[in-house]
């Protein structure tokens, strides 16, 4: 079944938009309220691209939340349970975000630009809103805004080799999450080491919408001599590679996780001497087990891509749930990931998958799948 997205005002289109549909993309999805290409009509090419050479994708969907003034340092930590406090200018770190309950609500990159300028690099919610409500309820002398900023990635085993001839051999020396501010060209923007893969590369932060398309042509110039090749996120790639997604594996309300449940225990910092939001309930959560955990699984056939959470079972009882699976092409066989509680046996091969009243049988797999 074929279906059509809609362009209308209400969706706001990417920077690069004019350039992704010059370029022959054939499929929209909706992020952040924006359009995101989803995908170029060649799904095995784009696949192996990321794999063995180079891609370019239009993130600019990535929107960037930006805390501004004498207490954005304040708000920024006052966001998440990972201590900031050694983070310094020109680094990221992952950050989930929790609410007062300690459910996660988002996983951002933070980016701290300045000591009193920092992005959110945020996934699929209105966490805008949210900061900008805690900073005013603080009296935080902060101002929270959407900035003028844009990524396009560049993904895959060559995306360094892209980068180095638009932006000099010192970008080889970039940790992950590395980051600067930049030019190209005279278009101001922020080059990172970092994106939405397991395969390495760079984003783009572009910062002046009007040269959305000059930059494309750009990268797409530059990234020639390597087969560069447009194309989106990897759904495939990142189940094979464990990579988490907010709004996949864990959202709002719908199937709510902890971070003690995806295995971001290490993260959260009980010990320091700092404030945040949810720290209470997270202090109650990290003193017993977590009722659930997150698991890798392999399912028998071929289950329809419904793109949406459905049961898993563990015998007659329902023990868990099952965020998003795919045929993987390096594997051989459909795989999945979701969560089930921690009560059940480590290993187990007695899982069912319910998908449309058909059921599937699973067997738990380590992740990532593929290392």
């Amino acid at each position: 079944m074929t279906f059509s997205i809609g362009i209308g005002p209400n969706i706001r289109k990417s920077p690069y938009f004019d350039a992704t549909v010059r370029d022959g993309v054939k499929s929209f999805s909706v992020y952040n309220h924006m359009y995101i290409p989803a995908h170029f009509g060649d799904a095995d090419a784009e696949y192996d691209r990321l794999l063995n050479g180079v891609a370019m994708w239009d993130v600019a969907a990535q929107r960037q939340v930006q805390l501004l003034g004498p207490d954005a340092g304040k708000l920024a930590q006052y966001l998440t349970p990972r201590n900031l406090t050694n983070t310094k200018v020109g680094q990221g770190r992952y950050v989930p975000l929790c609410d007062h309950e300690g459910w996660i609500i988002n996983d951002p990159v933070l980016l701290k630009l300045a000591d009193d300028r920092f992005w959110l690099s945020v996934a699929d919610s209105d966490i805008h809103l949210w900061a900008a409500a805690l900073g005013r309820e603080k009296g935080w002398d902060v101002a929270v805004s959407e900035p003028d900023v844009s990524p396009l990635a560049i993904q895959g085993p060559k995306a360094e080799d892209v980068a180095a001839k638009l932006f000099g051999d010192r970008v080889r020396a970039f940790r992950y999450f590395g980051f600067e501010e930049a030019t190209l060209a005279g278009i101001p923007l922020v080059l990172a080491r970092s994106g939405w893969s397991k395969q390495g590369g760079f984003e783009l932060y572009l910062q002046d919408h009007t040269r959305g398309a000059e930059l494309w042509d750009r990268v797409k110039e530059a990234g020639a001599a390597f087969d560069i090749g447009p194309g989106a996120p990897n759904d495939v790639e990142r189940l094979e590679s464990g990579l988490i997604s907010y709004g996949a594996d864990m959202r709002w309300q719908s199937y709510r996780t902890t971070p003690f449940e995806m295995g971001f225990g290490a993260l959260i910092d009980l010990e320091a001497d700092i404030d945040f939001v949810g720290r209470a309930a997270l202090t109650r959560l990290a003193a017993s087990r977590p009722k659930r955990r997150r698991v890798g699984l392999t399912i028998d056939g071929f289950p329809p891509l419904v793109g949406h959470p459905v049961p898993l079972f563990h015998g007659d009882i329902e023990a868990g749930f099952v965020s998003e699976w795919a045929y993987s092409k390096r594997l051989g066989i459909m795989i999945a990931v979701g969560v089930v509680g921690t009560d059940l046996p480590v290993s187990s091969d007695a899982f069912t998958i319910l998908i449309d009243g058909t059921p599937y049988s699973a067997q738990e797999s380590d992740i990532p799948f593929v290392a």
